[in-house]
């Protein structure tokens, strides 16, 4: 009788437990609102863990953004990840957010006014040939001329009788870019020219062939296994102090640039760089910094 009782009080109040449950049982939708803050929340962190920080960009500042990336390596554990793929490809993967900073060796342009960016180094641009070729020093006017194929002969430019075969950075370079603006004066580089994707590429050609002509890094003319001979600019040699001191015309900006302005690793390493150690490396290495 005691539990016939037992079971009727419980079965009268059920129907008030079941309400009681459901007045505190939360929704379904804000479970999942609640979830879905939580991983906004986490992403940041969680995104970035263990994440290297991308460097791409101009071939010109790649080797000396891996020679930093290096001596970083010493004092700080985080992961740089340096690649090449041109100044315009670097700015674009900056813009798009696929690299944490793009490297450029050449001034933004107008449309790209909007991005953060900062020099690391100036860089001059040397015009280079064989070291066997008599021809040693040429105005901005003869260079220009070679590279229209006004001038197609180094007999008429002193030299020995023999046809230039002129060597080129691809389309969207920041090596190309920086020529066309300091040398060609709005004239376009003969669709004949040999295109070449790195200064490496064109280094090869020229100290391969003494009838070649072409244009590289400052930096770069003395790597290799083989020389070359950096031409004189209307007298002026193509050197780091002529650089600085303003007296010889073609050099460059070499940029960091990002979507905006960075955070965490990124903006270690930029610091680094531009610290006095990192100075020092991009001095040592030819550039010209402060």
């Amino acid at each position: 009788m005691k539990n016939l009782l037992n079971y009727k009080a419980r079965a009268a109040c059920e129907p008030h437990i079941r309400k009681t449950r459901a007045a505190c049982k939360p929704p379904l939708q804000a479970v999942l609102l609640f979830v879905a803050v939580l991983l906004v929340m986490c992403l940041p962190g969680c995104g970035r863990s263990g994440h290297a920080v991308i460097l791409a960009g101009s071939t010109s500042v790649q080797p000396y953004a891996e020679i930093l990336e290096e001596a970083f390596a010493h004092i700080n554990d985080g992961e740089i990840d340096v690649q090449g793929g041109g100044s315009s490809a670097g700015i674009t993967a900056a813009e798009s957010g696929t690299a944490d900073i793009g490297m450029s060796s050449r001034a933004l342009k107008e449309s790209e006014a909007g991005l953060w960016s900062i020099e690391i180094a100036k860089d001059g641009l040397a015009v280079i040939v064989h070291p066997s070729n008599p021809v040693a020093d040429l105005s901005l006017e003869e260079i220009r001329a070679i590279y229209a194929q006004d001038v197609s002969n180094w007999g008429s430019l002193g030299g020995r009788d023999r046809k230039i075969y002129i060597i080129t950075r691809e389309e969207g370079s920041g090596s190309r870019s920086a020529f066309e603006d300091l040398v060609m004066a709005g004239r376009e580089i003969s669709p004949r020219a040999i295109v070449q994707a790195s200064n490496g590429a064109v280094r090869q050609l020229v100290s391969d062939d003494r009838d070649a002509i072409g244009f590289i890094s400052l930096g770069l003319v003395e790597e290799g296994e083989k020389p070359v001979k950096a031409l004189r600019l209307q007298g002026t040699a193509a050197t780091r102090e002529n650089v600085i001191n303003g007296e010889y015309a073609l050099y460059r900006p070499f940029l960091f640039v990002a979507r905006e302005e960075p955070q965490g690793l990124a903006m270690e390493f930029v610091e680094f760089v531009l610290s006095f150690e990192g100075r020092r490396i991009l001095e040592a290495e030819g550039l010209v910094t402060g």
